[in-house]
């Protein structure tokens, strides 16, 4: 039996990088194994990791010294930064410059970056629709990554850009749907009548795993993802009938979804915002048959409600 090669994981203990974490070890055929990176290897998600087969190493991104042993000997490397850890786009830059500097001088083989698109090629700084935020950026968390791009071509690492979206997920968290006067729940956001996209968390790890199995495929490519492109309002009108309770669309506009005032209200509205007023071009770039091509087991909005329905909180 040949050699597994190495795939170095950033991230593994979260959400993105934990899933593609699983589906290599998931996946007998994959040819891989996983090297997991964490700041904490005794954290719980760390032990089942190692429970599951990976290798787990410590290594932070704030801290360059640490970056070379977790890429040593590695084939590929999935990486991904966090900005919400923070909400700093300079921050998340500086990490991305360690990690391809890191793996450019380990001579990683593919590397899968994970990146968005820059949102000022649809609204320019000096397009007053929304806010410019940080000084320089219409969405931070995309622009940062973007202009981060650069740094792996630059650092001579083979890369795949692999272009994500909106997790279901964040259906659990601060994007929940909230519980109005009468009883009912209400899913706010700022979108319209426009589509959302949005991927399940699972399919991101599956996908990045079809890529590194198509070996040199897809290296310098821009790869767009979701799982389904819908309108908030079929996105509520899923959730009433899968959880069997009263959802309902509420839509804000913009301007009041950034007068919430939670932490990073400014950064969602915004956010959101590109998500409406750039729809046909960032649907456009997300061929849903291209993603099922390397992922058929791509789950549309339904799909993913029947297998995570347990975990929606209506207290």
């Amino acid at each position: 039996m040949a050699e597994k090669r190495t795939v170095t994981v950033f991230g593994a203990t979260g959400q993105q990088g934990g899933s593609v974490a699983r589906a290599l070890l998931e996946d007998p055929d994959s040819g891989f194994s996983v090297r997991a990176v964490t700041r904490d290897p005794d954290s719980d998600r760390a032990r089942e990791l190692d429970r599951l087969g990976a290798e787990v190493v410590r290594a932070d991104m704030d801290d360059e010294a640490s970056l070379a042993p977790a890429f040593e000997g590695a084939y590929g490397a999935y990486l991904v930064t966090n900005f919400w850890e923070d909400m700093d786009a300079a921050h998340e830059k500086a990490q991305a410059a360690a990690l391809a500097q890191a793996a450019g001088h380990a001579g990683v083989q593919h590397a899968i970056w994970s990146t968005l698109e820059d949102t000022r090629d649809c609204i320019p700084l000096d397009d007053d629709r929304m806010p410019t935020l940080q000084g320089s950026y219409k969405v931070p968390h995309f622009d940062g990554k973007a202009e981060a791009d650069h740094y792996f071509t630059d650092a001579g690492v083979p890369t795949t850009f692999l272009r994500t979206t909106f997790y279901w997920e964040n259906l659990f968290g601060v994007f929940a749907p909230q519980r109005a006067e009468d009883g009912a729940y209400e899913l706010i956001l700022p979108m319209g009548e426009h589509r959302l996209s949005g991927i399940g968390v699972e399919d991101i790890g599956r996908t990045a795993a079809a890529i590194f199995k198509r070996g040199t495929d897809f290296i310098a490519a821009t790869v767009s993802i979701a799982g389904e492109h819908l309108p908030v309002a079929d996105m509520a009108a899923a959730l009433a009938e899968s959880l069997g309770r009263p959802v309902r669309y509420r839509p804000l506009t913009p301007d009041a979804y950034r007068d919430l005032g939670f932490p990073g209200a400014d950064e969602a509205g915004n956010m959101f915002q590109f998500y409406a007023d750039c729809e046909t071009r960032f649907t456009g770039a997300r061929d849903l048959d291209a993603v099922r091509a390397l992922n058929p087991a791509l789950q549309d909005f339904a799909t993913w409600l029947a297998g995570h329905r347990d975990r929606f909180d209506w207290s």
